[in-house]
């Protein structure tokens, strides 16, 4: 069993089967109040599952991109629970659960449309975009699904001003997707993947796209006496 979290948008969590099968997929949409509901979250995914904590194998962890402060909340959470039960963190990139969802819902549509005499194309490019805030848009550009199952990335998360993206992504010949909330299941099930691969597909710590606001003091001015 795999535990997903992520808290880069709001808060979610799932978990889900190693074959894909989702057992429970809990959400909070506050985009400030990590904190506050992440526990409950934990504890409403573990029991709409009917799966104890000794059952979790594997915790994957939303490293963003996302804002400071909310995505620290969910990667803490994430270690937190894995160092208790003694299960290995499985980092996935935020972004990457919203395309998997996008894709695997593409690849059904598709399905569908060959049986009915259309045509659906799985491989065009895409961005997942989500607000990054000061008027900053975070964006990650992909194209289809790779042997294993997970999205590929024509692109690493990157931040743009909101005024530049459509310009942006118009000269990449990419689709706009954005996206509201981080879906856990789909974390969890890229992990799974990723797993069953031997790949790592997610960065060991926090994905920021800017600088900290928080910088380290300049020298003390010299007295002269």
């Amino acid at each position: 069993m795999i535990l997903g979290i992520d808290t880069s948008l709001g808060s979610a969590v799932a978990v889900v089967e190693p074959d894909g099968v989702i057992r429970s997929q809990v959400e909070s949409a506050d985009p400030r109040g990590h904190a506050e509901v992440i526990g409950t979250l934990i504890e409403r995914a573990l029991a709409e599952a009917s799966v104890s904590p000794s059952e979790i194998t594997q915790v994957a962890a939303g490293m963003g991109p996302g804002p400071f402060t909310g995505l620290r909340v969910g990667i803490a959470a994430a270690r937190t629970f894995a160092l208790g039960r003694g299960a290995p963190v499985v980092p996935v990139v935020s972004h990457d659960a919203v395309a998997l969802e996008l894709l695997l819902h593409t690849a059904l549509t598709a399905d569908w449309g060959y049986a009915a005499g259309y045509e659906n194309d799985t491989e065009e490019t895409f961005a997942v975009v989500t607000d990054a805030r000061r008027r900053e848009f975070a964006y990650t550009l992909y194209r289809g699904l790779d042997d294993d199952g997970l999205p590929v990335r024509a692109t690493e998360p990157a931040l743009t001003p909101r005024d530049d993206l459509d310009a942006l992504l118009a000269h990449a010949g990419a689709d706009r997707r954005d996206a509201d909330r981080i879906p856990a299941a789909m974390l969890a099930l890229a992990a799974a993947r990723a797993l069953a691969a031997g790949r790592r597909i997610g960065p060991a710590d926090a994905l920021y796209l800017r600088s900290p606001d928080v910088t380290l003091p300049h020298a003390p001015k010299r007295v002269h006496l």
